[in-house]
């Protein structure tokens, strides 16, 4: 397994300048906690093309792939509905090559329909992913099209690490960057630029889809139940090696949040900001503004002695990533009218 470094992700935000939107910040103004006064900053990643941080690492994975001569003509495939999905068609359509998406059947229209509108061709095969991912290995070894990861490739999590470098660029003295985890290519990338710069790394999860918590559990991967709002996008039932052996690392906290602090994080945006993330985005905001602090309640579920949310100190500069925001608008239109 490739170990992610700092060099990678300079690399790769040489290779993306200037292909992708930088990220712009808000301030979500100073903040109290039981620790004391602190300041928050919200970071509008959900900007980014396609509507996630996701097109980074593919626009990076991409771009390797041309620069070492391995981009085929027959293009990139992935099997994705989801924001990598996405990011891999918009990426292949700016290289000029074809990308080839397998979905299940069940796939929402909506969905189909964005990636067909990056150029992508749609196909859907069965009901679940894990056959449309056999539809697409396949495909990738008869036609000898480029096989694209959603999060477990260094290339990928590379391209999400450049956004750690951006938002360092505009607050230098970060002390705490907060990031949902899923799959944990997002996570890997910033906390390994993080790291680098002396920042801590919040990796924020479901209290019910907790892929990386249980492997630093365990001490290595470990299959996990998956049953979150947020698990359209952060449904990893396992977290990659490379995730775990970065949160493994210093300068690391895992926390959980409980899926209506989630809800009700991603309400609290729409309502006070008119900002439109999806619950994935949502996750890291609630890990600041979730009622449980570190142990209280729900640790006695699965995980006993797991950390509930995170409470900076006094003065503390904390960056929330608002990583994504492909949802649907009138499911938070419906409650705050």
């Amino acid at each position: 397994m490739h170990h992610l470094t700092y060099a990678d992700i300079e690399a790769a935000a040489d290779r993306i300048a200037g292909h992708v939107r930088p990220v712009a910040l808000a301030p979500a103004g100073p903040s109290a906690s039981g620790e004391g006064a602190h300041e928050v900053w919200l970071a509008l990643e959900f900007m980014q093309h396609t509507g996630s941080f996701k097109a980074r690492g593919a626009r990076n994975f991409l771009q390797a792939h041309r620069d070492a001569g391995t981009l085929p003509d027959t293009g990139v495939t992935i099997a994705s509905g989801g924001n990598a999905g996405l990011a891999c068609a918009w990426s292949a359509r700016e290289q000029g090559v074809p990308a080839t998406v397998f979905l299940p059947a069940t796939a929402p229209a909506v969905k189909v329909a964005r990636l067909r509108g990056y150029g992508a061709d749609v196909r859907l095969v069965g009901d679940e992913y894990a056959e449309a991912l056999a539809a697409c290995e396949a495909f990738a070894a008869e036609t000898g099209a480029l096989a694209s990861h959603a999060y477990d490739h260094p290339l990928i999590a590379a391209g999400a690490g450049t956004l750690l470098e951006e938002i360092r660029l505009r607050l230098p003295d970060l002390d705490t960057v907060i990031v949902a985890v899923g799959g944990g290519g997002l996570f890997a990338g910033v906390a390994t630029a993080a790291r680098r710069h002396g920042i801590r790394t919040v990796a924020v999860e479901p209290e019910h889809s907790r892929a990386l918590n249980a492997a630093l559990a365990a001490g290595h991967p470990v299959d996990v139940p998956v049953d979150s709002v947020a698990s359209d996008s952060l449904g990893a039932r396992r977290a990659s090696a490379m995730a775990l052996s970065t949160a493994q690392g210093e300068g690391v906290r895992s926390v959980l949040v409980r899926d209506e602090e989630i809800v009700r994080a991603r309400q609290s945006l729409w309502e006070e900001r008119r900002i439109a993330v999806e619950h994935g985005a949502a996750t890291a905001l609630a890990a600041l503004t979730g009622g449980g602090a570190a142990g209280t309640g729900a640790g006695a579920i699965a995980g006993a002695g797991a950390d509930y949310g995170y409470r900076p100190r006094e003065g503390e500069k904390v960056c929330v990533v608002l990583c994504g925001a492909n949802t649907d608008p009138a499911t938070l239109a419906r409650h705050g009218s």
